[in-house]
């Protein structure tokens, strides 16, 4: 036995020598350059003994450095070359810049245009509906006292002419005044005040002259007066029927004159600056498919209206036809300029960040080396693609305006300021069992020998494990629609019903998809989205559930612009009106506005600012 315990224990030795021959074979053998190895160099340290001069990078994390081309270990993209740290331009005036090459530049798809002043045009879409010519509404009221005994009219939405008979009155007050009269008539040439005066008395009943000669003439009294329609048009109301009493005032009909409409639009706050009288207007009507009409602003209300905080804004047409009818709805357009606004320096919406009230674009300050600078503007209104600046930029200078997300995210990663950084500086993320899942370790280094089992997940993760994780998370987008509808209700029971929908969809992702930083930035989100979700179905206010839920669209709004969606169009809205003015976004599947935040009490106030695609 012992003989054996010898023999097994030289094996063991004997095999540990050979593995031990056989690494430093390999390091002999390959001069201890580890390959394809990336390594997060910490800070201050320089590339100086590379062979070639050039360093690779991430674009995505770009705190991974190496001395060899080969493949991220958090993401597994492909690393690009960049210039070492020494032979940057060491401008140290630059502060909060992210750098990219050439390369990173194509690969991150990174486009820029240059900031110039223009005519701000825009698109405005305008809701209205058709309305009758208030101009052309005759209301018909008893102008004596009286029974019905006749009635031509019988049913509203009957046509009529100017002078056509629309009902018999018995009046017995009106025969007192044909007595008077016929008494007057007598002391016609003696006495023409008396006459002059029992004629008005019947033309205040709405008789005619001819009415009144014709009882004249006849030298009887009428007992049935005629009511007579005194336009050329529609009966839409009719308050009477046979054998009615009715008193002086009390209303008959109502005839509308349809051969020329108003079309009344609603005009939000945000637009009502870029409309003006004279503009040309063109429109639908949802119930004639395939007909534009145009016409042009005649009017616009002076005073919005209290609930719902839009203003008025006419349109006139000729409607010989009647083909347009009252209550039939339109969507109109009109293209526009801002008055008093010929050149404006503008901003493609393209290149807007949002955080809360505040806009972020990145400017490039050296085209040379690629340079972006986070900078917050002020802006003003919005252009069709494009928002006026009020300040933050000049005429000349060259913004990102394709690929900014993914700059902010280099810049996050580099503890410089970003979106979701604004104060700049490196920050740690609490991961599982409190581990520090920071973004400054120093001691992270990943080589082709020594990488962690995370570093090895991100290395195999490929396109199709992405798309699984945006899967996932367009899931937990389309059940938050079931939540938003109740908050459109404004129905407690409905949105705390609703809300472990969400937590099921959030709960279903599977964080392993990610690494590195990718992980980190999802832990952040989910942490913000599940606190949100858990305030709104612990309170029983529909106000805080509101504000849980503005929250919680920030968050998601976040993490899709991060990761991506899967095959959806997303409209990005905002009310201004929200949480008390300081305004708040949420994230809608459809473009025409719907708002949360106040239900019914002003459901179309807001406006879509981003359409996220796939």
């Amino acid at each position: 036995m012992k003989i054996l315990d010898t023999l097994k224990n030289k094996s063991v030795l004997i095999s540990l020598g050979v593995f031990a021959l056989g690494l430093l074979f390999g390091w002999l053998l390959f001069g201890g350059s580890g390959g394809e190895s990336a390594t997060t160099l910490p800070e201050g340290h320089t590339v100086e003994d590379h062979q070639n001069g050039s360093v690779w990078t991430c674009v995505m994390h770009p705190q991974i450095r190496a001395d060899k081309p080969g493949k991220c270990p958090i993401c597994g993209m492909t690393l690009v070359p960049i210039e070492s740290e020494n032979e940057s331009n060491g401008d140290e005036s630059d502060q909060y810049t992210v750098k990219f090459s050439n390369a990173a530049m194509k690969i991150a798809e990174v486009e820029v245009s240059v900031i110039e002043k223009k005519a701000p045009y825009k698109e405005v879409y305008l809701p209205g509906k058709v309305m009758a010519d208030e101009r052309n509404i005759a209301a018909l009221t008893a102008r004596f006292p009286g029974r019905i005994e006749n009635l031509s009219i019988n049913y509203t939405g009957q046509r009529v002419i100017k002078g056509e008979v629309l009902a018999k009155i018995y009046s017995p007050p009106l025969v007192t005044a044909q007595r008077e009269l016929f008494e007057a008539l007598k002391f016609k040439e003696t006495n023409p005040g008396y006459y002059k005066a029992s004629r008005n008395k019947l033309k205040l009943w709405d008789l005619t002259d001819e009415q009144i000669s014709q009882i004249e003439n006849s030298g009887e009294v009428a007992f049935y007066f005629d009511v007579l329609s005194p336009i050329t048009g529609t009966v839409t109301t009719r308050n009477i029927a046979l054998g009615d009493y009715v008193r002086e005032g009390d209303p008959l009909f109502e005839v509308v004159d349809l051969r020329r409409v108003w079309i009344m639009f609603d005009a939000y706050e945000s637009d009502i600056p870029w409309i003006k009288l004279g503009d040309k207007i063109k429109f639908k009507i949802k119930s004639i498919p395939g007909e534009e009409f145009v016409s042009k602003v005649t009017f616009i209300d002076p005073v919005l209206d209290r609930t719902s905080r839009v203003a008025g804004v006419r349109a006139e047409l000729n409607n010989p036809n009647g083909l347009l009818k009252p209550q039939m709805l339109a969507t109109g357009v009109l293209k526009t300029m801002l008055p008093g606004s010929a050149d404006q320096l503008v901003v493609p919406k393209s290149s807007i960040l949002w955080t809360g009230k505040k806009a972020v674009v990145y400017v490039m300050t050296n085209d040379q080396n690629n340079m972006f600078q986070y900078r917050e503007i002020e802006l003003g209104a919005e252009a069709g693609d494009y928002y006026i600046v009020k300040s933050g930029l000049q005429d000349g200078e060259m913004v990102a305006t394709h690929g900014v997300f993914k700059i902010d995210a280099a810049a996050q990663l580099k503890g410089e300021k970003s979106m979701m950084n604004p104060e700049g500086g490196k920050q740690s993320i609490s991961g599982h069992g409190g581990m520090d899942m920071g973004l400054d370790n120093k001691n992270d280094v990943t080589s082709a020998d020594g990488k962690t089992a995370s570093a090895e997940n991100a290395m195999n993760m490929d396109v199709a494990v992405q798309e699984s994780f945006k899967k996932q998370l367009t899931a937990v987008y389309k059940a938050q629609l079931t939540l938003q509808q109740a908050f459109l209700a404004t129905n407690v029971p409905m949105v705390q019903k609703a809300v472990p929908v969400v937590e099921a969809k959030l709960t279903e992702i599977d964080m392993s998809l990610l690494s590195g930083e990718m992980h980190n930035h999802w832990m952040a989100s989910a942490k913000v989205l599940a606190e949100s979700l858990n305030r709104i179905r612990v309170s029983k206010d529909i106000e805080q559930q509101r504000l849980a839920y503005a929250d919680f669209n920030d968050a998601l709004y976040g993490a899709i612009k991060m990761f991506g969606i899967a095959g959806e169009t997303i409209y990005f809205q905002f009310c201004p009106m929200a949480r008390k003015g300081e305004g708040a976004y949420w994230l809608s599947a459809i473009k025409e506005i719907k708002n949360p935040y106040y239900g019914d009490a002003m459901l179309t106030c807001g406006e879509t600012k981003e359409i996220i695609k796939k």
